[in-house]
């Protein structure tokens, strides 16, 4: 078994994703590309972006694409998402950055967006960008680990890999429990201790967010090897 590339992040950054191409092209082996969400995002070269993943050039392999909060803003705008609120991308980037989201992502891309997968499970991975709680959990190297494990078992996994952060990072539980009860309108049942095995939480980076930098990861899932590849490239887009 091979490598897979998982990156997330792109932000609709066209030049950084062509870099991490390139890179992945030079690595051995790369079997899958996973991209946890935020492909899209408020730059001129979004469609642009949009159409290179999802037609890629021959000999390459087709990236398999999930939503991430990036993409829930874009269905909120539209008003197919599953609130209509997009209060907290005013608050957070302001209406300039509202107007231009709005131009760079196609109602096209938004319907393509609508069929998106939530994560992906593959062996005894999930593969998301949040968490199983929703797209804007951000798991971080700081987040306390009673909630990195709640995370993982709420997920099933073994290892989480995230991409909300943007941060490269592996935080690893070697073991740890839980307690939890259930409460129903009729009763509530006596709590029970979950006990978890060695996992880890993987934080992916970032493609297209930090300028000039692009930040993605490799797994080997045969032997739970992770390695994070930094690729310089140069910006030929500027907003």
């Amino acid at each position: 078994m091979g490598y897979w590339a998982i990156l997330s992040g792109v932000e609709g950054n066209l030049a950084a994703y062509e870099a991490v191409i390139a890179d992945i092209k030079l690595q051995s082996a790369v079997e899958e590309i996973y991209i946890l969400g935020d492909l899209v995002g408020p730059h001129p070269d979004c469609e642009k972006l949009v159409q290179r993943v999802r037609n890629p050039r021959q000999g390459e392999l087709q990236p398999q694409v999930c939503k991430g909060w990036w993409e829930e803003q874009c269905l909120i705008l539209h008003g197919v998402g599953a609130t209509g609120d997009a209060s907290s991308l005013i608050q957070k980037y302001g209406v300039e950055i509202v107007e231009l989201l709005w131009k760079s992502v196609s109602r096209q891309t938004v319907e393509w967006v609508r069929q998106l997968d939530f994560g992906f499970h593959d062996l005894d991975c999930l593969l998301i960008h949040g968490s199983t709680l929703g797209v804007d959990d951000e798991l971080t190297p700081e987040t306390p680990a009673p909630q990195m494990l709640d995370r993982l078992l709420r997920g099933e996994a073994k290892t989480l890999f995230c991409g909300r952060s943007g941060l490269a990072f592996q935080y690893q539980v070697q073991s740890g429990s839980m307690t939890s009860s259930i409460t129903t309108l009729d009763e509530q049942m006596l709590p029970y201790a979950i006990a978890a095995q060695p996992c880890q939480v993987i934080g992916v980076g970032s493609v297209g967010k930090l300028p000039e930098i692009a930040i993605y990861t490799l797994f080997e899932p045969k032997a739970n090897r992770v390695q994070f590849k930094t690729v310089n490239y140069t910006v030929t887009t500027s907003y």
